[in-house]
């Protein structure tokens, strides 16, 4: 009798997980609290845009699903579009764009997905696996560890009493207020913390070239900037995609403005248009208090509140000072600043992963954002997630079989072993990044430094690799990549302290780069 797996959540990790556990020939039971998307559209929580980057396409590939998600649901972005801040001099020359590619391989990409989209295509590939059963509008309720059991309740009929079910395994891929984990931070030396940015989110919205009545840029340069386009092993900017863009789809968008450590980015959709994330502080300057702060008070009271003409015009105002190229590609702006939620941004740790049942032989598991949740400043949420499973996959395929008998014990202490410190590592590396995107991306020193670190990796390719590429377009595990990064921090500190500011102009580019490998070849040894 084939081993059966309860999956809680039906979410990116979960979903994926279903078809892992199907193919291995268990029976798969998937909950989920919200209504089943395919019915009725995706109904979900954070609606940020995905980066899905080589991390999640290796958990994709173990069940063949990679390529039918590029080829369906993906964007590639070969780098940032930085868009910065309009000069105080209102006489001054307006700044144009600034393309930073990722990597010196125009080939390698982050791809822009929609969560929404892919999560309906991986609930359509669990559905189709054999033995998969998925139940929707179904709460966990509470889970019994030492049982392995799970109680659910159907919140659109609230009379009916909790459905219990009973599995060898418990799969919590419910995210990052987990039902399951909150079960198992209610046992002995159970760790967990949470952490929260002092800033928040909000969603925006850019709409197709076609529907804002402008030329757009085009789908057919999707490959723009030099190869990406192969990074699918097909055409994905083909003619068949007939939508047009306001702005370049083939960047990862970023208005950086520095100050009270404010941003906006926009990622693009398959339908031309862009989704755009507001990242401020929840209060001070440049902040979501100061301009929906009023409007928050008084819906405390009235919970039907309308801003006031003041307060429109207000936020009009405040996007046509710091955001002014984006503001007539935005006809909805004011609209969707006050409709759209402001959210916040969690960090979650928590150890161990798994508990064994009361006889040894059952377990519940947490993977992805139950386990680890992260903020999406490096754009590894969901790729950490994906590779979760698959590791998970690998581990009881050791230790215990495809059918699931064996050591279940032994391949969740390795799942856990392998996973927990990477976890923590591309935790603080989010957190770190934010303040590159915020701050940095748009100073000149910090185009001169990742300009000294791809010249070193140009002529040390084999010896040395840039974090950002360790992360995004690698496997080398996240302790590693971080590790490295340091590394590489500390040779660019020495090279630049060597070469100074000035010596691009001082030598030329060719003799630049020469020294630049002078330089740094004693420092890698």
């Amino acid at each position: 009798m084939p081993k059966h797996v309860l999956i809680v959540g039906a979410g990116l990790v979960g979903s994926l997980a279903a078809v892992y556990f199907a193919r291995r020939g268990w029976r798969v039971s998937v909950y989920e609290r919200r209504p089943d998307p395919r019915a009725k559209g995706y109904i979900g929580g954070r609606s940020i845009n995905l980066a899905l980057s080589v991390r999640g396409l290796w958990g994709l590939a173990g069940v063949d699903l990679d390529r039918a998600v590029l080829e369906r649901d993906a964007i590639p972005m070969p780098g940032r579009m930085i868009h910065p801040a309009p000069s105080a001099d209102a006489a001054a020359t307006p700044v144009g764009t600034i393309f930073q590619p990722y990597s010196k391989n125009p080939a390698d990409a982050i791809n822009s997905v929609s969560r929404g989209g892919l999560n309906l295509t991986l609930i359509h590939a669990a559905a189709a696996a054999p033995g998969v059963e998925l139940v929707f509008d179904r709460r966990c309720l509470d889970v019994d560890l030492d049982r392995c059991r799970a109680s659910f309740v159907d919140d659109t009929r609230p009379g009916d009493p909790p459905t219990i079910i009973e599995a060898d395994l418990i799969f919590a891929g419910d995210g990052a207020f987990s039902a399951v984990r909150t079960a198992m931070q209610r046992t002995d030396r159970f760790e967990y913390s949470q952490s929260y940015l002092e800033h928040g989110y909000k969603e925006l919205h850019i709409p197709s070239a076609a529907e804002l009545g402008i030329a757009g840029v085009g789908a057919g340069t999707w490959a723009g900037h030099g190869g990406a386009k192969s990074v699918a092993g097909g055409a994905r900017g083909s003619a068949r995609d007939a939508a047009s863009f306001a702005l370049d789809p083939n960047a990862l968008h970023i208005w950086p403005r520095g100050g009270g450590g404010s941003m906006m980015i926009a990622l693009p959709n398959r339908d031309g248009s862009f989704t755009c994330t507001l990242f401020w502080p929840f209060a001070g300057d440049h902040s979501f208090a100061q301009l929906e702060g009023e409007l928050a008070a008084r819906k405390r009271i009235d919970p039907h509140a309308a801003p006031s003409g003041e307060e429109q015009s207000g936020v009009l105002a405040h996007f046509r000072q710091h955001y002014p190229d984006a503001v007539p590609l935005m006809p909805t702006l004011v609209q969707d600043f006050f409709a759209n939620p402001t959210s916040s941004l969690v960090t979650v740790r928590c150890a161990p992963w798994y508990r064994l049942a009361r006889d040894g032989k059952r377990a519940t598991v947490l993977a992805g954002d139950a386990a680890h949740a992260i903020v999406p400043f490096y754009g590894q949420g969901m790729n950490a997630g994906f590779e979760d499973v698959r590791v998970l996959a690998e581990c009881l395929d050791r230790a215990t079989g495809a059918a699931g008998s064996g050591d279940l014990a032994a391949a969740l202490a390795e799942y856990h072993t392998l996973r927990k410190p990477n976890a923590d590592a591309i935790a603080d590396m989010a957190i770190e990044n934010f303040t590159e995107m915020r701050d940095k991306v748009g100073s000149p020193a910090f185009r001169y430094r990742k300009r000294i670190e791809q010249a070193i990796h140009d002529a040390f390719p084999d010896r040395v690799a840039p974090q950002y590429n360790l992360v995004s377009f690698s496997t080398v595990p996240y302790a590693e990549a971080r590790r490295r990064g340091r590394e590489l921090d500390a040779v660019l500190d020495r090279v630049i302290e060597r070469l100074g500011p000035d010596s691009p102009a001082r030598l030329g580019d060719d003799r630049w780069k020469q020294e630049i490998a002078v330089a740094a070849a004693p420092l890698l040894s």
